[in-house]
C-alpha cells in the first residue's frame, strides 16, 4: 500500500510540474503577443516612411525619365524640320553672340 502511495504521489508530482509547464509557456506566450502588439505599429510606421520615401524617389527617377524622352522627342522633331527647311533652302535663324 505505502508503494501505491508512492506511485500516486509521484505521478501527482509529474502532473503538477506539467501544469506549471503549461502555465509558463501560457505566460510566455501572453507576454510576447503583448510584446508584438507594442512593436507592431512601430514596425507599421517605419514601413510606411519607408514606403513613401521609395515612392517619392520613383516618383523623382520617373520625372526625370520622362523629361530625358521630351527632350529627345524635341530635339528629334527640331531635325526634321531643319532638314524640311534645308529641303527648301531655308533655314532656322540662329543668333551668333
Amino acid at each position: 500500500q505505502n508503494s501505491l502511495f508512492l506511485q500516486h504521489f509521484q505521478r501527482a508530482l509529474g502532473l503538477k510540474k506539467m501544469v506549471e509547464r503549461w502555465q509558463n509557456s501560457h505566460t510566455h506566450c501572453l507576454w510576447q503577443i503583448t510584446l508584438s502588439q507594442r512593436r507592431n505599429p512601430y514596425a507599421v510606421l517605419r514601413m510606411q516612411d519607408t514606403m513613401v520615401q521609395e515612392l517619392a524617389l520613383a516618383n523623382k527617377q520617373l520625372l526625370m525619365v520622362r523629361q530625358a524622352a521630351l527632350h529627345q522627342l524635341f530635339e528629334k522633331e527640331h531635325q526634321q524640320y531643319q532638314q524640311e527647311l534645308n529641303e527648301k533652302g531655308k533655314a532656322f535663324y540662329v543668333e551668333r553672340l
